[in-house]
């Protein structure tokens, strides 16, 4: 996928325009200047180094964000039709959504990965990118825990356990997070769970959209018997219309 300039920058912006409706207080400008002052890095970011992943094109890491953030008020709409407990904010959900991949984009001095120049790996692996060796290793979630800490932005405990937390049980790090068995032991808040299943969900269509097609016809769903019932439901009840319009023109 190829997104053009001017796709990149209105992507930023939605960024932009979403840290001015939902972040109050002195967070706002302090999130306003950390992403203004990175917006070319972050704007052209891919949110994966290989093709094989998600979004491994230029601009790919924000639009993925969008999608998140998108899915995110979603979801937690659905939880609250449902019942869930009123345990976090708009603006938490919002924070975390908007930050729960930033260790993508490296550290404030080195970006995370620079375009590939090996031909080879790059037709037969797929990996268009690879990644900055400047940077000494930490996880995607703990990166970015630690940008906004350098950047002096304070997260609520929500926020920290759900940015931390993002990728669910995918990562063995998050056990002793989200798999707790006594109650005190818990998630106090639904918003790490909400947070996960948008980016699984803001993921999978990302990858339906670059690879599903590429697998050729997909199979049809199968009939099942209720389908079949009212499909022959619907044929009686056209076959009487049309039998009482018959009646109607003798």
């Amino acid at each position: 996928m190829v997104l053009t300039a001017e796709q990149i920058k209105s992507n930023y912006d939605v960024l932009l325009n979403g840290i001015e409706k939902y972040v109050g207080g002195e967070r706002k400008q302090q999130f306003l200047d950390f992403y203004n002052k990175l917006d070319e890095r972050i704007a052209l970011l891919p949110a994966s180094h290989k093709k094989a992943y998600h979004n491994c094109f230029p601009g790919g890491y924000v639009d993925h964000v969008i999608r998140v953030i998108t899915a995110a008020f979603k979801v937690h709409k659905v939880w609250q039709e449902m019942g869930t407990k009123d345990t976090y904010t708009e603006e938490e959900l919002f924070v975390s959504a908007l930050n729960h991949d930033l260790g993508k984009i490296g550290t404030l001095e080195h970006v995370a990965v620079l375009p590939s120049k090996d031909e080879w790996r790059k037709k037969n692996l797929g990996e268009m990118y690879t990644f900055n060796t400047n940077n000494e290793y930490m996880t995607v979630p703990d990166r970015g825990l630690f940008l906004l800490q350098q950047a002096g932005i304070q997260l609520t405990t929500n926020e920290w356990i759900a940015i931390k937390t993002h990728d669910g049980l995918y990562d063995q790090a998050n056990e002793p997070y989200l798999k707790g068995f006594m109650p005190e032991t818990k998630p106090r808040t639904s918003l790490p769970f909400i947070l996960h299943q948008a980016d699984l969900m803001a993921a999978r269509i990302e990858f339906e959209r670059e690879w599903l097609d590429t697998f050729g016809d997909q199979p049809k769903p199968k009939q099942t018997k209720q389908d079949r019932v009212n499909t022959n439901l619907d044929k009686i009840g056209s076959d009487n219309d049309n039998l009482m319009n018959l009646v109607k023109n003798l």
